[in-house]
């Protein structure tokens, strides 16, 4: 009798659970690199082995042509035959095949939700050859959850989330393919070539963005006054306005101004008190988590469903990918509790909590059929990173806020009378802390404190300002709220959210922070909805979203959702092919005009009158003058990151400044003879100089061949080798030689690619 095949989805929790799972210690054996464990649990032996995420993808039939739209013949192939990038996934399905080979049972483990199941899924029925297997269930990859998970085992795969999951994968690329394709060929079908793409989702995610673009645009500012008492009262300043607030009648605004103006006491007419409660918040799913995080700690929903990931296969949170907002008594309030208060950090914290005694979270109304609310596991923890540490603190002291007591706040209210014109001040303040000490520096709440003011009390008036103001028009979304958005309109996953934004940024159709709309973004969202407005509809996508969880609970069937796509796609391609060449000059010139816009860069420097744009040539991207061969001036750039124009200048020398964006945003003057850049180190110029004379030579430590010659980038002079661009080899000035051949960060990688002059 054969073992029993534990498919997991990451190396990470493959090794996590057999560590959990082993009677005594596992044994770590491995095929081509790729670690798997023997180990016997109760006596059984079991082999546990993992999968690299999606190791199997859509793509059309053979004997197809890749450029054919609508097509809707597809299947499952392993990643690696569809792009070169995947090619690692191959040596982890080799592993899995084999050993499925001389197993007897199978039992998926790998992240319980929809793509977990698909993942799983594809694995049991292509790789292993089976029609279904055991599921485990785990939002912790702690021993005990993974113990009692295995322990209690489904007998099958959860078929509702693997049918809605196909369903998602399939529909994603009916649209995905076929709606790109034909946006490509709406432009070669004018002549010219630019891959274009679109998405289900990403379409209508656009238009949100573009439909507030214009409405900023076309927002008209409205005039109103205001108008302001400041004083002094008991010992206090105080800033009070008029109880009319913003007043759209210029005369009643003055009138109001003539009647106060030059008067120097007002009397306090009234103080109203007003308590109210705070109650604690709700446990994070991922959304609530993504807009927390983004406004207590600056970090983006992307970076925090990655920072997310890393803290949940550590062992020290649950699944991040859920969409509750309960925490259900089985995870074991108290114990969890007891572990934390291990670490010294939250020690006096968690032992006030558990003082209560009746320990019951403020749970939120939403759920998740899969998965609780996010929560720390009570693992002590061995943060990496800033990110982590950051992170980790808001997920812990969230869990232990929602477990406090209501804060206490009070509003006062005081009316004042100058000259019969009431004006009002409030101030709130907190009066009990409650669970405020515990969710600590994340509570954003002011206080506003006023000075001790009673009933007929005098105020000294320091001055009264009839202030003019304009309306201002409605905020964009930031990289939180359009999370928060596409959530409300239902459209993509919590999983799937930010990567759509970070998408719709990659492609040059939104920008900056907050988030603006391109002048691409605009035109291609306004082409499509001309044309072809189902694309970028989201009823659309909503319809669909509420059929595959209809799928999920298995109330409705996939094949029906399917064939419904098909007819969407169908129809849209119909429509599209109407207006293919109109369709095509108009996102051609949206292209061409954007591209020239982003490749300006200011005016040269050198002639004063052309302008330098971007340009690439065979070592990289370079800046040149447009009036060439009139003017050949030509700046080195660095070899990656996005590159854009500011509208300011360098102060050493009067060149334009450029944004660099890679990890991090950089402004640097793009002369490589700036004043900035000289070097002031007397031992440093001693080295170059030696150099340049030709008084010392250093031989390249990596090829043996070249010497270290003087290179210049816009971040300043370096190293590098003569043999370049065969040795790559670059040294830091006063570096003794302590160099490298394959670069240790983006920007020291810039500027190993880039010569001084191309």
């Amino acid at each position: 009798m054969g073992y029993e095949l534990i498919i997991t989805e990451k190396p990470s929790a493959g090794a996590k659970i057999a560590a959990a799972l082993a009677d005594t210690k596992p044994k770590k054996e491995s095929s081509n690199g790729v670690p798997y464990y023997r180990l016997t649990h109760n006596k059984k032996e079991i082999v546990v082995v993992s999968a690299v995420g999606h190791i199997y993808g859509l793509d059309q039939k053979e004997g197809l042509p890749k450029s054919k739209f609508p097509v809707f013949d597809i299947q499952w192939v392993p990643s690696h035959k569809m792009s070169k990038g995947q090619d690692y996934s191959k040596k982890y399905l080799s592993t899995i095949k084999s050993m499925a080979k001389g197993a007897s049972e199978f039992t998926v483990a790998t992240d319980y939700d929809i793509e977990g199941e698909v993942i799983g899924l594809n694995i049991i029925r292509y790789a292993c050859k089976k029609k279904d297997g055991s599921r485990m269930k785990f939002s912790t990859l702690t021993k005990s959850d993974l113990v009692k998970s295995y322990e209690n085992r489904e007998k099958t795969l959860n078929w509702g989330q693997a049918r809605a999951g196909e369903t998602r994968h399939m529909m994603d690329w009916f649209f995905g393919i076929n709606l790109s394709r034909a946006l490509t060929k709406s432009i070669s079908s004018i002549g010219h070539f630019k891959l274009m793409s679109t998405g289900r989702v990403q379409g209508p995610a656009l238009k949100l963005i573009v439909d507030k673009e214009k409405e900023i645009k076309a927002f008209i500012p409205e005039s109103y006054w205001e108008v302001h008492l400041k004083g002094k009262i008991n010992k206090g300043k105080i800033e009070a306005l008029h109880e009319k607030g913003k007043i759209f009648d210029k005369k009643v605004a003055e009138d109001i101004f003539e009647n106060c103006k030059g008067e120097k006491k007002a009397v306090v007419k009234s103080v109203e008190k007003r308590e109210f409660k705070a109650l604690p918040p709700y446990p994070f799913d991922l959304t609530s988590l993504q807009i927390e995080a983004h406004n207590c700690i600056r970090m983006s929903p992307k970076k925090t469903l990655s920072t997310a990931q890393e803290l949940y296969v550590a062992g020290y949170i649950s699944y991040p990918r859920t969409s509750s907002q309960v925490l259900p008594p089985e995870i074991g309030y108290s114990k969890i509790l007891a572990a934390i208060s291990k670490q010294s950090e939250y020690k006096l914290l968690v032992e006030s909590l558990l003082k209560k005694g009746n320990l019951r979270p403020n749970n939120g109304k939403k759920t998740d059929p899969a998965h609780p609310a996010i929560y720390p596991t009570g693992n002590m923890p061995v943060l990496k990173t800033p990110a982590q540490k950051n992170l980790y603190d808001l997920i812990l002291r969230r869990f232990l806020a929602t477990f406090g007591e209501a804060a206490t706040r009070e509003t006062m209210t005081v009316r004042i009378d100058c000259k019969n014109e009431i004006f009002i001040t409030k101030g709130t303040t907190t009066i009990k802390r409650g669970w405020f000490d515990l969710y600590g520096k994340h509570v954003k709440l002011k206080e506003e404190e006023l000075p001790k003011i009673t009933e007929k009390d005098v105020v000294d008036v320091d001055s009264i300002d009839n202030v003019d103001k304009k309306t201002t028009p409605p905020k964009r979304y930031t990289d939180a709220s359009i999370i928060k958005e596409l959530e409300k309109e239902n459209l993509g996953t919590k999983a799937t959210r930010a990567q759509i934004v970070e998408t719709l940024k990659d492609r040059g159709f939104i920008d900056g922070k907050p988030l603006v709309a391109t002048e691409l973004g605009i035109r291609t969202e306004e082409t499509l909805e001309k044309y072809s407005p189902k694309i970028v509809d989201p009823e659309l996508t909503r319809n669909f979203e509420t059929e595959m969880e209809k799928i999920r609970d298995e109330k409705t069937d996939s094949k029906k959702v399917l064939e419904d796509s098909k007819n969407t796609v169908i129809e849209i391609v119909a429509e599209f092919e109407k207006h293919m060449n109109k369709i095509g000059e108009e996102l051609y010139s949206a292209n061409i005009e954007t591209r020239n816009e982003l490749a300006n860069m200011g005016k040269c420097p050198i002639c004063k009158e052309g302008d330098l744009a971007l340009r690439k040539g065979r070592f990289g991207r370079f800046l040149a003058c447009n009036k060439y061969p009139e003017c050949k001036t030509t700046f080195s750039l660095p070899g990656s990151g996005k590159i854009e124009s500011t509208d300011k200048f360098c102060e050493h020398c009067n060149y334009p400044i450029i944004k660099i964006i890679n990890s991090k945003t950089q402004e640097v003057c793009f002369n490589p003879d700036c004043k900035s850049k000289k070097i002031i180190d007397k031992e440093i110029k001693k080295e170059v100089t030696d150099l340049e004379s030709g008084k010392e030579i250093k031989k390249c430590p990596t090829c043996k061949s070249g010497e270290l010659v003087l290179r210049k980038s816009v971040y300043g002079q370096f190293l590098g080798c003569s043999k370049y661009p065969k040795c790559r080899y670059t040294e830091k000035l006063g570096n003794n030689g302590n160099g490298h051949n394959k670069p240790e960060s983006k920007k020291q990688s810039e500027e190993t690619v880039i010569p001084e002059v191309i």
